[in-house]
């Protein structure tokens, strides 16, 4: 199949760009002109880059001409900064997503697969481990923009039948993940560790979120990209908490590094507890997640370290 990766120069999409090669796909990516592309260079020769913004409605068109299957990765924002500019995070992403969707019909675009967040569109959860069916009462701008692009996609295949199949997932963690941002507990607390610096966690360290490793979000999303799944929405996740107390002690087990830990007030955008109810999925394709959190956290702390030398 002819594929688009949208964010595809990224920690997530540089994973399914190399697993789309690798079964024989030819890929395009998108992504912004200014963005390192070093993620995909194992597959540099063989596939296709596209520089261009996602709010500009002719650079979206044209990556998305002779495409079979969009992977839709792009955020403007993150889940924290979101609540400060609503306005903007509503004009990027769900606005943009909009246009995108309106070219993918106008391109003839077979199917869109959309990576949405388990881990904000619930808002605070009423069962533990959360189904797809949980109300979504999201108290982030992030996670409200999440579930409006998931409403237009519905619409869209009401209105023009586009196929799509939505991903909501936990908190993917990984190689490739970047270290100095304010996203991705997993990846900031290793790149704190590799360069001796104190970490700062938000409340007591007791919020537990469902932290799954990058090999298994990438077989998840192929599924998406060359499975007909019988559902719209699935969870995708470990099915398990662990909270950044717990994230810190097996990173001490891993690495052999004890950090200085400096604890600050509590985020009103933070729900205590996120685990997601990732039966259906497991259910509906065989698919269950395979890296324990202690290898997977073995597995990005070496490529961290190979990163360094």
């Amino acid at each position: 199949m002819n594929c688009l990766v949208l964010g595809g120069a990224g920690f997530i999409g540089s994973h399914l760009v190399d697993a789309l090669v690798g079964k024989g796909h030819r890929v395009r990516v998108f992504d912004l002109p200014n963005i390192s592309t070093e993620n995909l260079d194992g597959c540099r020769g063989v596939i296709e880059i596209c520089g261009g913004d996602f709010e500009n409605r002719r650079a979206v068109s044209e990556a998305l001409t002779g495409i079979d299957v969009a992977v839709h990765l792009v955020s403007t924002t993150l889940p924290g900064p979101s609540n400060e500019n609503p306005a903007y995070d509503v004009e990027t992403n769900v606005i943009g997503s909009i246009r995108f969707l309106e070219e993918a019909i106008r391109q003839g675009v077979g199917k869109v697969i959309f990576v949405s967040s388990g881990g904000t569109v619930y808002g605070i959860p009423e069962v533990l481990p959360i189904p797809e069916t949980h109300p979504t009462l999201p108290i982030c701008s992030y996670g409200i923009s999440k579930l409006a692009v998931e409403k237009y996609l519905a619409l869209f295949h009401h209105l023009h039948g586009l196929d799509y199949t939505i991903l909501r997932l936990g908190n993917p963690y990984g190689e490739r993940q970047r270290s100095e941002s304010v996203q991705g507990a997993v990846a900031v607390f290793l790149g704190r560790l590799l360069r001796k610096e104190s970490i700062t966690l938000w409340g007591d360290g007791t919020v537990a979120r469902d932290y799954f490793h990058i090999e298994d979000l990438t077989r998840a999303l192929l599924l998406a990209v060359e499975s007909d799944l019988p559902s719209r929405v699935y969870n995708v996740g470990s099915g398990k908490a662990t909270s950044l107390l717990d994230i810190l002690e097996t990173m001490g087990t891993v690495t052999g590094l004890r950090p200085a830990v400096r604890f600050t007030a509590a985020r009103k955008l933070d729900v205590p507890v996120n685990c997601l109810d990732i039966g259906k999925i497991g259910r509906e394709t065989g698919w269950l997640p395979a890296v324990s959190l202690e290898k997977g956290i073995a597995r990005t702390w070496a490529w961290m370290k190979g990163k360094v030398r």
